[in-house]
């Protein structure tokens, strides 16, 4: 169990208000160490450099959706075993099934409170302290 000032975690998402309230949240729970990055490409090239505990990742996106993230991190012997959790406000039955397939941790619901986000960080880490 790491503190929460240790745990590295990347946001991806292209809607840079969505960034900002998902980072702003993950501050509230002591968690400082937290990049952000618009599309799964660009996520690809900050992870080539920077170790990260936990990716958060919506799963619509221009150039790199994240589906195709999760498989391109799942892929990477440096990146296979970071948590990753797919923020979406779409819970369609084939979505699902390809993420699971793809090897996603956990799921977050678009609208999500605090304490959801806290409880789907800690099903993939363990305890948040």
């Amino acid at each position: 169990m790491l503190p929460a000032s240790q745990i590295k975690a990347l946001i991806v998402d292209d809607q840079a208000s969505i960034c900002q309230v998902l980072a702003t949240h993950m501050g509230a729970l002591g968690m400082t160490g937290v990049a952000q990055r618009k599309d799964g490409k660009k996520a690809l090239e900050y992870l080539e450099n920077n170790p990260t505990h936990v990716i958060i990742s919506d799963f619509n996106m221009p150039e790199m959706d994240g589906l195709a993230l999760l498989k391109a991190v799942r892929s990477n012997p440096k990146t296979a075993n970071t948590a990753f959790i797919i923020l979406t406000g779409e819970a369609r039955a084939e979505l699902v099934r390809d993420a699971v397939e793809a090897g996603v941790n956990n799921f977050l619901a678009k609208p999500y409170t605090v304490a959801k986000l806290k409880e789907s960080l800690e099903r993939v880490l363990g305890p948040i302290r």
